[in-house]
């Protein structure tokens, strides 16, 4: 990788780190890119994310690892396993973990899906929350419960589902607004998701940007998805961004600012090189939008 793209990660100390706010636009932390990683970080990753379950609590080289990078990069906690529309009792013993591990490491940001993934045990799947007064009432408990415990509000993402629950009361961005509202939480909003969505269940994906309560937005995600034989669109953050999904983070930009972007790649992980020329295009787009804010001022 070209040496200008590379800055040197910034001198550190140690103990609990002070926190710190994500900005800009950001990268998943994956260990398959730590070494390329400490021979320098890309000048446009500003920030990364990780998935709290699969490092706190770890020790050894993965913990000097996370050290390393917390000490120098702000990071976002994108949670996986909270089930907060689920059945099963809200998990706080996870949420005290993640409290402890954020305070470790500077973290200000914890975001989780609009969906529920346990019952009995792990489904490891996100499965959709039914669109009911109900369900509403019931997410919002689990959700002010999450942030009594984490100390901070958290932001809820818009998830990808592959089966509409029947009995519906509302629209989705309906019931995203109420939960929002209802929970005084902050919205995480992923373009990709809505894209996937909008093709697999054939809605005007703009019209349902629009409605969402985007002045709540904390955090976006980007990503890109795979195509089924059949036509149905996966979320698999296995593939590039595609262009129209850049148009609708285009359309995001123009409602919300520059707000922190991730690009999400967790599958077919290509080198760094390749992966920084996606986080540019966010980068890009963010400053494009702010000219755009500046000129209209």
């Amino acid at each position: 990788m070209p040496q200008q793209f590379l800055r040197p990660p910034p001198a550190a100390g140690r103990g609990a780190l002070p926190g710190r706010l994500a900005q800009g636009a950001g990268l998943g932390f994956r260990r398959e890119l730590i070494a390329e990683l400490k021979s320098g970080v890309p000048e446009a990753i500003s920030f990364f994310e990780l998935a709290p379950e699969n490092w706190a609590g770890m020790g050894g080289r993965s913990a000097r690892d996370l050290r390393y990078f917390t000490e120098r990069y702000p990071f976002v906690c994108h949670g996986l396993s909270l089930s907060l529309g689920g059945p099963a009792q809200l998990d706080e013993t996870l949420l005290r973990q993640i409290r402890a591990f954020m305070h470790e490491h500077g973290m200000t940001l914890y975001t989780e899906h609009l969906a529920w993934s346990a019952d009995d045990g792990q489904l490891y799947d996100l499965l959709p929350i039914p669109l009911s007064e109900k369900a509403v009432k019931w997410t919002v408990d689990r959700i002010s419960r999450a942030q009594d415990i984490l100390g901070m509000r958290i932001g809820i993402e818009n998830a990808s589902y592959y089966v509409a629950p029947p009995g519906a009361e509302m629209q989705e961005t309906e019931f995203i607004s109420a939960i929002v509202r209802q929970a005084d939480c902050l919205l995480h909003l992923d373009v990709n998701n809505i894209y996937v969505n909008s093709r697999n269940f054939a809605f005007d994906p703009r019209v349902f940007l629009d409605e969402l309560p985007l002045e709540r937005t904390c955090y976006v995600h980007v990503a890109g998805h795979y195509v089924e034989a059949d036509g149905l669109l996966i979320d698999t953050h296995g593939a590039t961004v595609i262009d129209p999904v850049w148009s609708l983070l285009d359309a995001a930009y123009q409602r919300i600012g520059d707000v922190p972007t991730c690009l999400e790649r967790d599958f077919n992980i290509p080198d760094l090189a390749t992966l920084n020329a996606e986080v540019r295009r966010i980068a890009e787009r963010q400053a494009f939008a702010a000219g755009k804010r500046r000129e209209a001022a």
